[in-house]
């Protein structure tokens, strides 16, 4: 067996030990314990079923955990000892030359100097909630360890995000601080008035802006001494917040365990980690995707990748994945659709020897073709904002294209009916997962002060998620569709309801529903069917289209906007006067 998967081996082993101790003071001798582990060698088999993966997979959660202190502190001594690969931390570049790589050690000194940034000059204490709205910079991971260490809860944002949606954010959230860049602030200082919970602005920038504190400053002469809170693994570390059918975003509440011990079976079983991995999320930074690739890259001791590439193209992916020596890919279907128009055989991914998917379906004709061309299958993942992984197609299964894969052994997933009673294999029903008698700790604590919306979640015995699935003969499940409205564009979940109150500021629009529709490179778009105001009735239908989208685009997140418009003289209602956009979307997708 080789060295390092040896070495990998006792850490897993260590973590598993470290996991099942009861207190703070237990858990600095498991630690102690673990190193030791470290120095050790297993022996054990390198190809791991799907039914040894479920037997093996025993995580037990402690009373006090906080992952900075309990992992990324761990790395950072076994790193000292010599006891791992020299594979950094964090690996960034931006494109053009530059490039930043980080220790362990060197991101735990960093981080702990962001921490007394944020408690000293910015004045937070634990539980203050901080708005991150950063693109793919170095920085973007400094605060999100510094957040751990400090207490303070996260809250990350996509620079996309309007005026309008930060304010939404501000003052749903009462966050005390926001972190952005020069991109963003003037958008926040338009709305910054009105967020009476808004104490402290920190400006990543070389800059400096009237109001706002600069971060580099402030950093560079930050100490670099820092004790890590004690916290509780139930203590909240992140906010995201989710696009829903009806209403404004939920914030959808993550432990310090649901993530920094939860992505433990994404790290080893689906991304298939060792500490010599180096890893490649595409993802945003501002959705739960981004922290997912990071956690569960750093519980095994491997390296994030980062490329800035403000935007995305898939020739600059195709040239990084050359270039550097990544091994383990992860994009959504819609990259995928857009890598396998090109011809691939042009390059060499000398690295790679693993591909990851998730955020929608990814069709099997582009799987294969991505086979074709590098030789890798695409193992699809499945989970929600809400969760970690559902289900995936783990290392070493037999894929089955289309499929989304076998159950996490983090939760115990059934195919239910409406109430709540499990059905069988073949039968379409709600993708739902156990939480009675006892509800896993890997999963969203709540919506944040909605006690209803978060009630209406549970059906029976379950958690539901609000999609439609088949479990096979063989228990490979198969997603169907969404219970609900909500769209999934190219990775991104967008309400039709936060469109539809774009498009309804318009003089134009009398009333719009906005449902989604099939698009070959994104999966499905947004598509809103429009009724318009007797005086834009005689306008020409490409130009109002055109000035609606527009609008759209200025008034909330650009990605949000109708790429697809039909005007209509009225919508489908129920009695009650509800839009049936159920009806809209079926019609869509049966041409």
């Amino acid at each position: 067996m080789p060295e390092f998967l040896g070495e990998a081996i006792a850490v897993v082993a260590a973590m598993h030990f470290l996991l099942k101790v009861p207190s703070a003071i237990s858990l600095r001798a498991a630690l102690r314990k673990s190193l030791q582990l470290c120095s050790q060698s297993y022996t054990v088999s390198t190809s791991f079923s799907y039914e040894a993966i479920k037997q093996q997979y025993r995580l037990e959660v402690p009373e006090y955990f906080n992952f900075a202190s309990d992992v990324l502190d761990r790395w950072t001594e076994i790193e000292k000892e010599g006891k791992k690969t020299k594979n950094p931390a964090l690996w960034w570049v931006d494109g053009d030359g530059k490039e930043v790589k980080w220790s362990f050690e060197e991101l735990g000194a960093l981080s702990r100097k962001v921490a007394n940034v944020l408690s000293d000059a910015c004045g937070l204490q634990r539980g203050d909630r901080v708005l991150l709205i950063l693109p793919r910079i170095p920085e973007w991971w400094l605060v999100n360890v510094a957040c751990l260490r400090t207490g303070t809860v996260l809250i990350p944002g996509t620079q996309q995000l309007t005026a309008k949606d930060i304010l939404y954010r501000l003052q749903k959230s009462k966050a005390k601080c926001i972190i952005t860049d020069d991109f963003v602030a003037p958008a926040v200082d338009s709305v910054g008035a009105e967020c009476q919970s808004l104490k402290c602005k920190l400006l990543v920038s070389e800059g400096h802006r009237e109001g706002w504190l600069n971060f580099k400053d402030l950093l560079k002469n930050a100490p670099s001494n820092h004790q890590c809170v004690t916290t509780k693994h139930h203590d909240p570390m992140a906010i995201y917040f989710t696009s829903g059918t009806t209403g404004s975003p939920k914030m959808t509440e993550h432990s310090h365990s649901s993530y920094g011990i939860g992505l433990t079976v994404n790290a080893r079983y689906w991304l298939d980690l060792t500490h010599s991995d180096v890893i490649w999320s595409t993802s945003d930074t501002g959705w739960a995707k981004a922290p997912w690739a990071s956690i569960a890259t750093w519980i095994q001791g491997a390296c994030v990748f980062v490329h800035k590439m403000p935007q995305f193209n898939p020739i600059t992916v195709f040239e990084s994945l050359s270039r550097y020596p990544i091994t383990v890919f992860c994009s959504p279907p819609t990259a995928y659709r857009m890598f396998v128009q090109h011809k691939l055989s042009s390059y060499t991914f000398k690295s790679l020897r693993h591909c990851v998917s998730a955020g929608e379906p990814i069709n099997p004709d582009v799987m294969e073709e991505w086979k074709v061309q590098t030789g890798l299958d695409i193992h699809e993942g499945y989970g929600q904002t809400e969760t970690v992984l559902i289900c995936a197609n783990f290392k070493g299964m037999k894929i089955k294209p289309g499929s989304m894969g076998k159950p996490s052994p983090t939760y115990d997933v059934k195919i239910i009916d409406e109430n709540g009673n499990i059905l069988s294999p073949g039968k379409e029903g709600d993708i739902a997962i156990r939480v009675k008698p006892t509800r896993p700790p890997f999963l969203f604590t709540c919506y944040t002060d909605d006690p209803e919306k978060t009630a209406a979640t549970i059906r029976g015995d379950f958690y539901v998620t609000g999609d439609r699935g088949i479990m096979d003969e063989d228990g490979y499940y198969w997603f169907v569709g969404r219970s609900d409205d909500v769209i999934t564009s190219a990775g991104y979940r967008i309400g039709p309801f936060e469109v539809e109150s774009a498009l309804i500021e318009h003089p134009a629009v009398v009333e719009s529903a906005v449902v989604s529709s099939p698009d070959p490179i994104r999966g499905e778009v947004v598509k809103a069917f429009v009724v318009l105001t007797p005086e834009y009735v005689s306008h020409d239908p490409e130009e109002v289209m055109k000035e609606l989208q527009d609008h759209v685009k200025k008034v909330t997140a650009p990605y949000k906007y109708p790429r697809k418009m039909e005007f209509v003289q009225e919508l489908p209602k129920t009695v009650s006067g509800k839009i049936r956009r159920n009806e809209l979307r079926q019609k869509e997708w049966r041409k």
